[in-house]
């Protein structure tokens, strides 16, 4: 096995747990620097995967010292002073560690090249059972529709990525990862059966079957990856998928952003051109981490900031508004509020802005949403393997990352920073943008005749 691969599962190592006897926590750890790590950036294939350094080469992008995995040396030290070593993130220069004691944590804060700690989640009581007769809920009926692309012609075409699909892009030579709490019955489906999948991870609880999961992320899938004519085509159909497990359903707590920029990274390295994620986070289990607006400035939250530096690195993420629009919170949610990421916020049908869907701007006053796409009563497929509808920004993100996934396809000399600004300025409200709609719903085929401009 290459030797990049083996660094991203020794930087992705989680305990598997029942949680009995004693709590346990886990701490963020930040570091000050890299000077000892083992690898070099004259030998970036050490822990980048040829695709990875493709795309960089491509957009003439450098292999930077965030590249470079954190330091082993420090990774002793610190389980030496008798904690785990569960995960960590080399773009942020953090090790997540595990324990049951809490003063282990005053010795590793102790150590000189530890900048801070914090906790960032407390084990629960116990995690309730996976349904393992999942498979026996699928629903053989099949569907039809007199459109093509069956339930979700409406949202395929308000977008006009139905013209790219005719031009011959319908995603092929993409790769997407799509960031969510779990795939219930994505590999049983019939209507997804033919769905292209390079591999998945589970970062909550590594070895743990991301399809017996949480049914969020299948229906996030099938709005770009579903291929039945005349039943649910999605928005990239014959693009490549990366399904990888952040959320965990039994807390929410910041751990979950650690996990995030952990899947964005071996996103990274594995090649990954888009991501589609439909989390976001504003208030915990522990309230006193909750956001505030004013946290709402791209550099606050560990997914903002993470997420701000993708594009730096050659991906394009899509991520939903969030759905506060008609709640007391109302704002966006981490990570939509980072720099250079497609934020998408929701309209239904009839091309309205959907009251749930969560506003801008930012709050150092950057347009947010970026744009938006059908998410009110949009198509997905259930995890019985029926089509229905179901409304939130989750399902606007993906349908409009399926059309940056064709649109890329489309125009593959363009960076990622390139594709951003060509789906903003596809949108109806370009010149008027507004905390609503941002610069509104974009007309994906006219970004691609607009491409010599």
């Amino acid at each position: 096995m290459r030797k990049y691969i083996l660094v991203l599962l020794a930087s992705s190592l989680f305990s598997s747990m029942l949680y009995a006897g004693n709590p346990l926590y886990r701490y963020r750890v930040s570091l000050t620097d890299k000077q000892t790590t083992a690898y070099s950036l004259a030998h970036p294939e050490q822990f980048l995967s040829p695709k990875a350094l493709e795309r960089r080469a491509r957009q003439k992008l450098p292999v930077d010292s965030t590249d470079l995995p954190v330091s082993s040396v420090y990774l002793k030290q610190i389980a030496d002073a008798g904690v785990k070593v569960v995960g960590t993130s080399r773009w942020n220069n953090i090790a997540l560690v595990e324990t049951d004691d809490t003063t282990r944590i005053a010795r590793v804060r102790e150590l000189p090249f530890v900048a801070e700690t914090l906790k960032v989640w407390t084990s629960p009581d116990s995690i309730p059972p996976r349904d393992t007769r999942r498979k026996e809920w699928i629903n053989p009926v099949k569907q039809t529709y007199k459109a093509y692309y069956g339930a979700a012609q409406n949202q395929v075409e308000m977008i006009a990525v139905d013209e790219l699909h005719k031009a011959g892009f319908r995603g092929q030579g993409i790769t997407v990862a799509v960031i969510d709490g779990g795939f219930l019955n994505a590999d049983a489906i019939p209507l997804l059966r033919h769905v292209k999948i390079e591999g998945t991870y589970n970062f909550v609880h590594p070895g743990w079957d991301v399809y017996a999961e949480l049914d969020h992320g299948m229906s996030v899938l099938s709005c770009m990856a579903a291929n039945q004519p005349y039943t649910m085509v999605g928005t990239a159909p014959e693009a490549s998928y990366w399904l990888f497990c952040t959320e965990d359903p039994d807390c929410e707590c910041l751990a979950e952003e650690d996990y995030w920029a952990q899947a964005v990274e071996y996103a990274d390295s594995v090649g990954v051109d888009v991501i589609n994620t439909s989390l976001g986070y504003y208030a915990f289990d522990d309230t006193s981490k909750n956001y505030r607006y004013c946290d709402l400035d791209g550099r606050t939250s560990l997914m903002s900031v993470t997420a701000s530096m993708a594009a730096d690195k050659g991906m394009v993420i899509v991520c939903s508004a969030g759905n506060s629009g008609d709640k007391q919170w109302k704002k966006i949610t981490p990570p939509a509020d980072a720099a250079n990421v497609l934020t998408v916020g929701a309209v239904n049908a009839d091309r309205k802005n959907a009251n749930f869907s969560s506003v801008g701007y930012t709050s150092d006053g950057r347009v947010k949403p970026d744009v938006m796409a059908r998410g009110g009563a949009a198509a997905v497929i259930r995890s019985d393997g029926r089509v229905g509808s179901a409304n939130g920004t989750s399902f606007s993100a993906p349908v409009l990352c399926g059309a940056v996934a064709c649109l890329w396809q489309a125009c593959p000399q363009w960076t990622a920073k390139d594709v951003i600004e060509a789906v903003r300025r596809a949108g109806d409200r370009y010149a008027n943008p507004d905390n609503i709609f941002g610069y509104g719903i974009p007309d994906f085929w006219n970004a691609y005749l607009n491409a010599g401009n």
